[in-house]
């Protein structure tokens, strides 16, 4: 195997892995932690044929990089999950692993020289590969029910002023209306509209149940991180609209555009 990057450090085969399905062509870059003790046990977890899971980086505390699958094959990171309303997440992305120990285990803040690491080798994959900035996920994006993987604590706006990945500024919280756990309507409905637009897998029947509860935790993680608490406030819902009417095929200037041909 030969590096696919110029930022890896270090080559550590995987047999965790199989071809492509479908259009073979990876458009997403999902970014993961990896939830464990030590990055060498996770290094050698990713590699075990019995884990069945892999990825195609992994990126240690030191920004050390190491790859473990060619990115033209399916590495197994994502689970199930889907986006955009398409599953099958792995034959549609390259996966990198940061080792971090997670939710679960005190979730220390990511060093900045593994911060580093990561945008270096983002920044070349998304070049490389022309994946679009909306197409750039964490692992709760595409499975909120699974998954709070690579966390709140996760730099994402600092990937964007690198030119990777998706963000707007939130919004500031504040108070006024919003939607939580057992309410109901059609401003809800319009609500998991919005999440499913950006991509999030969410009913669309009006009832904010605990799948449109988790989708908001997740969208909160990545987009809206000073306060995770799956609650629907104005300045989440602003947010999301923002970042929708930015989005190059925003369905608001599908709107826009038609309402001005109506005149």
């Amino acid at each position: 195997m030969k590096p696919d990057s110029p930022f890896v450090s270090d080559l550590r085969p995987s047999p965790n892995h199989n071809a492509r399905r479908g259009e073979g062509i990876p458009n997403i870059l999902l970014l993961h932690y990896t939830g464990m003790g030590t990055g060498a046990g996770a290094l050698s977890w990713l590699c075990d044929p019995a884990s069945e899971v892999s990825c195609h980086y992994l990126v240690h505390e030191d920004g050390r990089i190491v790859q473990l699958v060619p990115e033209d094959r399916r590495a197994w990171h994502a689970g199930q999950g889907s986006w955009r309303g398409r599953g099958d997440v792995n034959s549609r992305s390259i996966g990198i692993e940061i080792v971090n120990l997670g939710h679960g285990n005190g979730y220390p803040d990511f060093p900045d020289e593994q911060i580093a690491a990561v945008i270096a080798l983002a920044g070349d994959i998304v070049k490389r590969r022309s994946i679009p900035a909306e197409f750039v996920l964490a692992h709760s994006d595409i499975a909120p029910a699974r998954k709070s993987d690579p966390g709140e604590k996760f730099p994402w706006d600092a990937l964007h002023r690198a030119g990777i990945g998706h963000y707007v500024t939130p919004s500031p919280r504040r108070g006024g209306r919003y939607f939580g756990l057992g309410d109901a309507g059609q401003p809800v409905e319009a609500y998991q509209a919005l999440l499913a637009a950006y991509g999030y897998e969410v009913p669309q029947d009006g009832g904010f149940d605990e799948a449109t509860r988790l989708a908001t935790i997740a969208f909160q993680r990545h987009f809206r991180p000073a306060c995770v608490d799956g609650i629907a406030d104005a300045s989440t819902i602003e947010t999301l609209h923002r970042l929708l009417r930015t989005l190059p095929r925003s369905p608001f200037r599908r709107e826009e555009a038609a309402a001005g041909a109506a005149v």
